[in-house]
């Protein structure tokens, strides 16, 4: 029997069609997976799959499904999924996940089918613009002209999506450079390494810690995780410095044994509270804090007055030796101060927005992977589970919603040696919800709890905030999702994920402790009142 790199190469010798050097460069280059949503311009690839049986294709019913997923994938291992879109439309229906990629700074290498290159002149029903639209989510576009050079587009692809701190990197794969001989796969190309902070940089950030004035420390990237986290717990200890992250960071380490962090608060209201008073401002992996939009009476920039902002290290740099280096010089010996374990009592009583926090912090697994959609559900969740044990909190960060259920399957494929907790909003659930499909398709253990409240009630509440009048017949039409219901269970049973529903306190953390205690998908319609 001849081996899978015997039947690639039956075809001119050392050379092979484009699609067959695509896929073998890409396990060449390290990615093990692709969330596909193929269409025609893609068959050779997927053809060429067989050939490649270490590189495990994932089907997605969705576009938006594959591109959350291959996020997910890329938070939990630092390195890129690949996805398979077509066309144009295919790349649009993708946009918003890549956008929360983007702005997670995940790697991830998109290819994008294309209309063969003789093709394109006649303005096929389904050509357009695929170049500009990559462009607004990635940040790296290729597109391949020739199968001679597509292994090394290929290869370049992947080292920068991997290139410090992490990118969206699209090639463009017209078709005739898929079906066509004369491709070589290529070997692996190795990304830049990150930046090193300068010494005096150091010295500047330290000397601002020892002046006496309040100081936070915000992080963000690379930052919120270990190491990092430890070095900025010590810092913190030493200097009395606050320790925050971004509203929304892409991965974040908490739990008992580890420092506390306070996430930067959505609102500006809440996020101002937290700032006022400091003096000194070091940023690690974050950006100035800015309001998410804009109100017609409080600043979009949240930086307070007469406060100084100090950037320790940017994304792009080495975040972990940076506060390294910074506690080794403001902290030397000085140990951070560790979350205590704590978990609240299992609550009773009514089913509500925080009853249901309770049953996640009394429940949570160790080593658990929660994916937060659960939007203005989630509040009491950071208080709840703190001191829960050690786990790892990922959320919305670009803000644009339906993406946890994409998100949990591409982090549950990442570690299929740890539990996923998606926490869902349900509103942002019927974005993306043909994701249950690849979580029971593949097998992933992931529990989803869907708060059904029926409503946007992000919505009404900034409505509030803004003044505008609410409460009209507009207002309820268009915010309302009762009329008619949405039935999580039915939709999940439909897609093959074994699903409840609780009403009450009791039953949430009953079902909650049973899909714990059994591998594999369930969802949980956990039925909560509206808060605003």
């Amino acid at each position: 029997m001849s081996s899978s790199t015997d039947r690639i190469h039956m075809k001119g010798g050392n050379t092979v069609n484009g699609a067959h050097a695509v896929a073998r460069t890409l396990r060449n280059s390290g990615v093990e997976v692709c969330f596909a949503n193929p269409g025609t311009s893609e068959l050779h690839f997927v053809a060429a799959l067989d050939d490649e049986p270490t590189l495990r294709a994932v089907p997605c019913l969705f576009e938006g499904v594959a591109t959350g997923a291959a996020d997910g994938y890329g938070r939990m291992t630092g390195r890129p999924a690949a996805t398979l879109l077509h066309l144009g439309p295919g790349l649009g229906n993708g946009l918003a996940n890549l956008h929360n990629a983007r702005r997670a700074a995940t790697p991830v290498v998109n290819l994008v089918g294309d209309h063969a290159t003789s093709h394109k002149k006649y303005d096929a029903p389904l050509e357009s613009d695929v170049d500009a639209l990559a462009r607004t989510v990635s940040g790296w576009v290729r597109r391949c002209a020739d199968p001679a050079t597509v292994g090394g587009d290929v290869a370049e692809a992947v080292a920068a999506a991997t290139g410090h701190p992490g990118q969206v990197a699209t090639l463009l794969l017209p078709a005739d450079v898929s079906w066509s001989d004369g491709a070589q796969p290529a070997p692996p190309v190795a990304p830049p390494p990150p930046a090193a902070v300068p010494e005096q940089t150091i010295a500047t950030v330290a000397a601002a810690l020892h002046s006496g004035e309040p100081a936070a420390l915000l992080l963000g990237g690379a930052a919120t995780r270990e190491p990092a986290l430890s070095a900025a717990g010590r810092i913190a200890a030493a200097t009395g410095a606050r320790l925050l992250c971004e509203t929304f960071p892409a991965r974040l380490e908490r739990g008992a044994g580890l420092p506390t962090v306070e996430r930067l608060g959505y609102l500006a209201e809440g996020a101002m509270a937290q700032l006022d008073g400091v003096r000194h401002l070091v940023l690690v992996g974050a950006r100035a804090p800015v309001s998410f939009f804009a109100h017609p009476t409080l600043p979009s920039q949240l930086v307070p007055d007469g406060c100084q902002v100090h950037t320790l290290a940017t994304t792009a740099d080495d975040i972990p030796a940076a506060l390294g280096d910074l506690a080794d010089s403001v902290a030397a010996d000085v140990s951070a101060v560790l979350q205590p374990a704590a978990r609240p009592a299992s609550p009773t009583g009514a089913l509500t927005a925080e009853s249901a926090a309770m049953a996640v912090g009394a429940l949570l697994p160790e080593g658990a992977i929660v994916v937060d959609e659960a939007n203005t559900s989630g509040l009491w969740l950071p208080g709840a589970t703190a001191g829960a044990p050690r786990h790892d909190w990922l959320t919305l960060t670009g803000g644009a919603i339906g993406q946890g259920l994409p998100l949990a399957a591409g982090a549950a494929i990442a570690r299929p040696d740890r539990p996923v907790l998606c926490l869902e909003a349900d509103g942002s659930a019927m974005y993306t919800i043909s994701a249950l499909w690849t979580h029971a398709r593949e097998g992933l253990d992931i529990t989803t709890v869907v708060f059904a409240n029926g409503s946007y009630a992000i919505l009404t509440m900034e409505s509030q905030r803004l003044g505008t009048r609410a409460y009209g017949p507009a207002h309820r039409d268009l915010l309302d999702l009762t009329r008619p219901g949405l039935d999580f269970v039915a939709l999940a049973r439909g897609m093959g994920v074994p699903a409840s529903r609780a009403t009450t306190a009791e039953e949430f953390t009953d079902r909650l402790r049973e899909a714990f205690a059994e591998p594999g998908p369930h969802l949980i319609e956990a039925v909560v009142p509206v808060l605003f």
